[in-house]
């Protein structure tokens, strides 16, 4: 699977490049109806089919599908929106052999596979074409799309036109942005990745599982990282971030701040030897935000913990002081943010997508922002982006925030670049998560983090 994530722009050059190096643009229709097919057999089976082809190359798609699985025994039929409108559809629709109907007429089949358009659809459907999708998917018992579901914009996870919940959608050479951003995402169903042959970069990637070094017979808990966890008002959200920093693989993680008891393998220390702890050569990062308050006093606290050149994580109540009170554009050192929605929209980045918007967050800064939700996404100051799978929904629950702030704070003290750090404790969290299950609480995470982290030795 590719680990680049291309926006419709990025796809577009990466097909005229592999046009302009040799491969012809039909050649790469045929491999990429022949891919789909061959998905749509091994996910379906034989089941009667109705391809549902528009008038550009997406529809073109189809009746390569329609071919390639009449070819397999299936019983196929085609629907068309509209006449062919580039050579290479028409070519692939003069391929095909049988019967075309007209979509508006189309009754059901037990397979639906929607290639009415694809990859750069940037307006809502045609009202009536839009019901005959939803009613044709609605009276299947499998919904397969092709690239993308019709009615959906490739970059930004927008719905343009109402969109059916899909089973299967097959993207074609790397995933597109829609594929993991919400509200898209949620009608993708399972997304797999079909190689065409074309290959690109882009500096949008797939959070994937992380590759983390393992103590050497030489370390000890100062050379895996010391952290400094800042408390405040709610000691109970910065001791349980400190918990997930030391299962994050921080050898030493110290809790300044007052409050009641915390687990033995943490060190507390009084709000009073904060000064003390910021000039302390041994400390490799700090994590400041969780529990800390929003009072004058707690701004004080944010404004010295910034002055230092030490990596800072800025998480909870510390986010608000900086949308109100204390800016981080002018800190040259690393500072990482990690907003849910309602802080992100406090920050005033730029409106757009939810990609566009992180990196206006941190855009020409040393910062790396961890933009919180069921589609989260990580950006750095540079422009480099990433976006994680969907991450469990039983993650919506108080503390959870916390846990993934004391993770990501632990693997910077470590010594892991913010941007790698952020990638890394975004995977952890959702994995410990997933091995935690249903009706999971914030605590459950910190229990299952090791066994996360044991994946990525």
């Amino acid at each position: 699977m590719s680990r680049f994530i291309l926006t419709a722009a990025e796809m577009r050059a990466a097909e005229a490049a592999a046009i302009a190096a040799g491969t012809p643009a039909a050649r790469l229709m045929e491999r990429a109806g022949g891919a789909a097919a061959e998905a749509i057999w091994r996910f379906a089976g034989p089941v009667p089919a109705l391809i549902l082809c528009g008038p550009g190359n997406n529809g073109g798609d189809g009746y390569v599908i329609a071919r390639r699985l009449a070819e397999r025994g299936s019983k196929v039929r085609v629907a068309a929106f509209a006449e062919p409108r580039t050579p290479d559809a028409a070519a692939a629709r003069a391929a095909w052999e049988g019967p075309v109907e007209t979509l508006a007429d189309a009754s059901p089949e037990p397979l639906l596979i929607d290639s009415l358009f694809g990859t750069g659809l940037s307006r809502p459907l045609d009202q009536a074409l839009s019901r005959q999708l939803c009613a044709l998917a609605s009276a299947a018992r499998v919904r397969v799309a092709v690239d993308l579901p019709s009615g959906v914009s490739t970059d930004d996870g927008a719905i343009l036109s109402p969109v059916p919940d899909f089973d299967l959608t097959i993207s074609f050479a790397a995933l597109k942005p829609s594929h993991l951003l919400q509200p898209a995402a949620r009608h993708i169903g399972r997304a797999v990745i079909a190689d065409i042959g074309v290959e690109a970069e882009s500096r949008l990637r797939l959070i994937e599982r992380p590759v983390l070094p393992a103590p050497g017979p030489d370390d000890h808990k100062y050379t895996r990282g010391h952290l400094l966890v800042v408390g405040g008002a709610m000691p109970g959200a910065a001791a349980l971030a400190a918990s997930a920093a030391a299962r994050a693989g921080a050898g030493y993680v110290t809790l300044v701040g007052e409050g009641g008891g915390i687990p033995n393998a943490l060190v507390r220390r009084p709000s009073a030897a904060l000064d003390e702890m910021l000039g302390d050569r041994r400390i490799n990062a700090v994590l400041v935000g969780p529990g800390l308050g929003r009072t004058a006093e707690a701004a004080e606290t944010l404004s010295r913990v910034l002055s230092t050149s030490l990596p800072v994580v800025v998480d909870g109540d510390a986010l608000w002081l900086i949308a109100n009170r204390v800016g981080f554009r002018s800190r040259n050192a690393p500072t990482v943010l990690t907003p849910h929605a309602g802080e992100l929209a406090r920050l005033r980045a730029a409106r757009g997508s939810k990609i566009e918007t992180a990196r206006a967050a941190v855009g020409g800064t040393a910062g790396t922002i961890v933009c919180k939700g069921a589609d989260t996404v990580v950006a750095a100051g540079d422009g480099r982006a990433a976006i994680s799978r969907t991450a469990p929904a039983w993650l919506a629950s108080a503390g959870t925030g916390d846990v993934l702030a004391g993770i990501v704070a632990g693997l910077c003290a470590t010594g892991l670049a913010p941007f790698k750090a952020a990638c890394a404790g975004v995977w952890l969290h959702g994995r410990a998560a997933e091995l935690a299950g249903p009706d999971l609480i914030a605590d459950d995470l910190v229990v299952h983090l090791p066994s996360a982290f044991a994946e990525c030795l």
